[in-house]
C-alpha cells in the first residue's frame, strides 16, 4: 500500500510546522509526516522551513538570529502558538504511531548547522524513536553522516530540477545518491511526470517517493503507479485517493 506523508505537517490545511498541523495530521491517520529544523541564536533546534520569519509568522528577520524563547513568543500566522522547537515537536510524536521525518536545513548562506545530526540522533535515541523517523535533506554529505552516526535511522534526499542540474543532471544525481544504501529518493511531481519509468526502474518503487502533490486527479494517478510513498500538503486527499483506488 502506498504511504502518506503531510508535508511540513499539512501546509494546506493549517499552518505549517505548527503544534496544531501536527497534532491534526496524525488525527488523519497518515503514514508520516515531514517537518524542516533551523538552530536558532543559541543553538537551540527549532522547527520552521524557511531562514526568514516574515513568510509564515508575525515576526520579521533571520530564524538564525534569534533565541529559542524569542522564536517561542513570534506568533505563527493563524494560530495564537510560537516556533516550536524540535523537543517539543518530538513528545508529540513519541506517544503516536505516525513517522515522523525531520528535514535538515542550512543556514541563510547555505551552510550546514554543525553536530546538528548527532543531536537529532540523540533526541531520537532517548525517546525511542529510532525506527519510526528518518532524516531528509537536500545535501547527501549530511545524509552520510546521519547515516553514519545511526546506521538504523531512515534517509531521504529531495530531488528537483535545480538540484539535480547542479550535478549534471538527474542521472548524475541518482549515482550520487547511490552511495547511500537505502536512501529513499523524493523527486519532484514535474520532474517525475517526465521521467516516472526511468525513476521506477532506477529507484525501484521500494524506495521512491512523489513529491510534493496536492491535485485531486493527480493523487489517483499517482496511486496506480510503482511508487513507495505520496508526499502531500494536503493529506487528507491524498488518503482518499489511497481509498478510493484499494476500494476498485
Amino acid at each position: 500500500m502506498i504511504r502518506i506523508l503531510g508535508h511540513r505537517g499539512a501546509r494546506d490545511l493549517w499552518p505549517e510546522n505548527s503544534i496544531t498541523g501536527f497534532r491534526n495530521a496524525i488525527g488523519l491517520g497518515v503514514d508520516a509526516v515531514e517537518l524542516d529544523i533551523h538552530l536558532s541564536r543559541d543553538g537551540e533546534i527549532v522547527v520552521m522551513h524557511d531562514t526568514t520569519l516574515e513568510r509564515t509568522t508575525l515576526g520579521s528577520g533571520l530564524v538564525q538570529d534569534r533565541t529559542a524563547a524569542e522564536l517561542a513568543a513570534t506568533l505563527l500566522r493563524d494560530t495564537a502558538e510560537g516556533v516550536p522547537t524540535l523537543a517539543a515537536v518530538l513528545d508529540v510524536f513519541q506517544a503516536a504511531s505516525t513517522e515522523l521525518f525531520i528535514e535538515i536545513k542550512t543556514d541563510v548562506v547555505g551552510r550546514a548547522y554543525p553536530g546538528v545530526e548527532r543531536r537529532i540522533v540523540d533526541m531520537l535515541t532517548r525517546r525511542g524513536m529510532i525506527g519510526r523517523a528518518g532524516v531528509v535533506c537536500f545535501v547527501p554529505d549530511i545524509l552520510e553522516t546521519v547515516r553514519r552516526i545511526e546506521p538504523a535511522l531512515r534517509v531521504m534526499a529531495p530531488v528537483f530540477r535545480p538540484t539535480a542540474q547542479m550535478v549534471g543532471g538527474l542521472e548524475r544525481m541518482l549515482d550520487r545518491l547511490d552511495a547511500i544504501p537505502g536512501c529513499l529518493v523524493s523527486v519532484e511531481r514535474t520532474v517525475l511526470l517526465h521521467a516516472r519509468q526511468y525513476c521506477i526502474d532506477r529507484i525501484g518503487p521500494g524506495r521512491l517517493c512523489v513529491g510534493v502533490t496536492n491535485d485531486p486527479d493527480e493523487l489517483d494517478f499517482w496511486m496506480t503507479q510503482c511508487v513507495y510513498q505520496v508526499n502531500s500538503d494536503r493529506p487528507d486527499l491524498a488518503l482518499a485517493a489511497r481509498a478510493r483506488h484499494l476500494a476498485r
